[in-house]
């Protein structure tokens, strides 16, 4: 019943016998490949982990051909509190299949210490002296402080640092040591950065200090080029050079501004606040009637004609604040050069003029910044001086920014206050309309009694009160 022809000839019953078994195998096979699931482990067998580390258990990922592929993660946390060995067990089971997976989690300390340098990893030392060890912290992550494990082995071009902890990690540190002077002296200034001399007056050197890290006296080694002439106004610098014996250098800049003296019997009027239409136009009305000049020191108020009419008509102009908020300019100096440059870009934009003139809300002398800011003042006053602006106070308040004074009481202050002995810089507001009603008056005195009217710019000496801050 098993033979056949084919082509003439008869199949053995062997070659049938051996089909059929590669035909069973190789269906075994595709049922194998398509439906039994293939297990893996997300990660090495033997997993270490730092302890007091985060453990992410990535798991047994299960892929079956004909059916979505899974990943299987352990619901036990694993402890890194302390060095242990935890066993996690995975188990997957369907239908037909059962597979066990075992993975071990050691913990245990396998993080170096850290030794920190004080200095750099390379150190110059003097020539004349020795090394002198600048110090060193080392700390585990277990064990915390161990600065005093630290074990110290010195050459002559290098020390090495080193340290093991509780569990045996060690770390070692390089300093490299090398003989040699590599270091500029130290210049310090006496006295101001910036200095006002009155034309035709007197510079007085006040000197430098230098400190050197490896040489003691460099007084002799200071050199000061001076091109200062008082006898013409200007800016100018007093440099400052020094060398070390092994030929480092320093320099340092001293600023000299040689200024008109504020002359007296001459009166300087001003005016902060503005401008302020109905009140501003009014006093500049008054100073072109009377052919007086004068400065005003404005804010972000009032029309941009009232600005350009100021300077049109040669008048002095300078800045004041934009919000005249004390709670907001005092608080730092980056809120007060805020402030300013409001000003400072209005001014540049509507008329071309980069003014350096300044006139701090309250004055130089005001302590209600101190409520804001410890020593503001202090600060400002110097750091806008060296960034090239001027401030100018006044000696002589009108009291128009009191609440109940009359026109008659401004006039009253002012003519009692000003005198042909001094000079006489005069506060005022061009945002009163009693100021708009006493200056007139002012201005009749002052000239009936023998006073010149002058305004402030760039070249003339500023008047500076009392920091009290």
């Amino acid at each position: 019943m098993f033979k056949r022809k084919i082509k003439g000839r008869r199949i053995p019953k062997s070659d049938i016998f051996i089909n059929t078994i590669v035909t069973l195998v190789l269906c075994l096979f595709i049922f194998l490949f398509l439906v039994v699931p293939k297990v893996r482990l997300n990660d090495s067998l033997n997993k270490v982990i730092n302890i007091n580390s985060s453990y992410n258990n990535k798991g047994i990922t299960v892929e079956q051909l004909l059916f979505n592929k899974s990943i299987i993660r352990p619901v036990n946390k694993i402890d890194t509190s302390k060095s242990l060995i935890n066993e996690v067990n995975y188990t997957y089971k369907d239908n037909i299949f059962t597979y066990h997976i075992k993975q071990n989690i050691i913990v245990k300390d396998i993080e170096k210490p850290k030794i920190i340098l004080k200095g750099n990893t390379e150190e110059y030392y003097c020539p004349n002296s020795k090394y002198k060890e600048l110090g060193y912290k080392a700390y585990d992550n277990v064990d915390k402080d161990i600065t005093d494990s630290v074990k110290i082995k010195k050459y002559d071009d290098k020390i090495v640092y080193s340290v093991k902890d509780s569990s045996g990690n060690e770390k070692e540190v390089v300093r490299y040591i090398r003989k040699g002077d590599i270091k500029s002296p130290t210049i310090t200034l006496n006295g101001d950065k910036t200095v006002f001399v009155p034309l035709n007056g007197t510079y007085t050197e006040e000197g430098v200090t230098v400190v050197d890290n490896c040489d003691k006296d460099l007084t002799n080694n200071i050199n000061i080029t001076n091109m200062i002439d008082t006898t013409k106004v200007g800016d100018y610098q007093v440099k400052y050079k020094v060398k070390d014996k092994s030929n480092n250098k320093s320099t340092i800049t001293r600023n000299i501004k040689v200024r008109e003296s504020l002359t007296p019997n001459t009166i300087y009027l001003t005016f902060d606040d503005g401008p302020r239409d109905g009140t501003t136009d009014k006093i500049l009305d008054i100073l072109k009637e009377k052919n007086v000049k004068a400065t005003f020191f404005i804010t972000s108020n009032g029309t941009d004609s009232l600005v350009k009419r100021i300077v049109n008509e040669g008048h002095s102009i300078g800045i004041h604040t934009a919000s005249h908020r004390y709670d907001i300019i005092y608080t730092s100096l980056d809120n007060y050069y805020n402030d300013l440059e409001q000003v400072h870009s209005r001014i540049y934009n509507l008329t071309g003029i980069d003014t350096k003139l300044l006139r701090f809300p309250g004055g130089s002398s005001n302590t209600i910044s101190k409520k804001y800011s410890e020593g503001i003042m202090s600060t400002l006053t110097k750091d806008v001086i060296n960034k090239g602006y001027q401030y100018y106070d006044w000696n002589v308040d009108s009291t128009d920014a009191i609440y109940n004074t009359s026109k008659d009481d401004i006039y009253n202050n002012t003519i009692s206050s000003i005198s042909h002995d001094k000079y006489n810089v005069i506060l005022m507001h061009d945002t009163k309309n009693k100021t708009v009603e006493a200056l007139p008056m002012i201005i009749d005195y002052a000239k009936s009694n023998g006073y010149t009217f002058k305004s402030i710019d760039i070249n003339t000496m500023p008047l500076m009160q009392r920091v009290n801050n």
